[in-house]
């Protein structure tokens, strides 16, 4: 029976000494506290005392930038914040050169967001968001790439301005409203009298032709009852009738 507790002892040691690496993981195993190797998914030894392991995700992992208050080139006061996506693909490397890497990725697009939004107007800010995004996936994915990180994607969600400047964009889009309107009425009035300047050319170039219009006129109006027409002569009619007075 003696014999049988050496054996259940190394059991008891090999059943603890068994860790679970999952398939989104990988294991970064440290030997006397050196680093040995990366371990991949499955079922691995690391003895106890002498050998520890750290876990990594290696998922698409996701940052939520908080607000930040921010000043534009024009001297703007904004408040903005970020959505950041990003990667490790080098587990050994993220374990090694930072020491947690996930809050030294939150400070690092913090403060590249202030700086980036810094070096742009407000009209550029608000316009062109993608292109802020970029600038800052950019840099911060550079500064990253030593800590084996990749940054996937940063979007901008929220830009908050102060109040005065909201009134000051609202009426500035108003009266870009105003200005289009007055341009198109404009525009419709020159077509219009274009229109009419053609219609007098060909009535005038047309014997008679002013002289039916001016029936179809009394006509369209005399459909209604409760319109009252004063029936005015033309002057060649008159002139017609004058000269008949004279020769009698």
């Amino acid at each position: 029976m003696n014999f049988l507790i050496p054996i259940v002892i190394v059991i008891l040691f090999i059943l603890s000494s068994i860790r679970q690496i999952n398939q989104y993981e990988r294991g970064v195993k440290f030997q006397l506290g050196k680093y040995l190797k990366t371990i991949r998914p499955g079922w691995r030894l690391v003895f106890p005392i002498i050998q520890h392991m750290e876990k990594v995700d290696i998922r698409v992992k996701v940052i939520d930038v908080p607000d930040q208050d921010a000043i534009t080139k024009d001297n703007v006061s904004v408040n903005v914040n970020a959505v950041l996506y990003y990667k490790v693909i080098q587990a050994e490397t993220a374990i090694l050169e930072v020491e947690d890497f996930e809050y030294a990725v939150a400070q690092l697009a913090q403060t590249t967001m202030r700086d980036v939004v810094g070096e742009i107007e407000l009209d550029g800010l608000l316009a062109k968001r993608d292109v802020v995004s970029d600038k800052i996936l950019q840099i911060v994915d550079k500064a990253t790439d030593p800590w084996g990180i990749k940054i996937v994607s940063v979007d901008l969600k929220h830009i908050e301005l102060p109040e005065d400047m909201k009134r000051t964009i609202a009426k500035q889009a108003e009266a870009e409203r105003e200005k289009r309107a007055v341009i198109i009425k404009a525009e419709g009035e020159v077509m219009a009298a274009e229109n009419m300047s053609k219609a007098a050319n060909i009535l005038s170039s047309s014997t008679g032709a002013l002289h039916l219009r001016t029936l179809q006129s009394i006509n369209d109006i005399s459909s209604d009852k409760s319109n009252t027409v004063v029936f005015a002569l033309p002057l060649e009619v008159l002139r017609a009738i004058e000269k008949i007075t004279q020769n009698r």
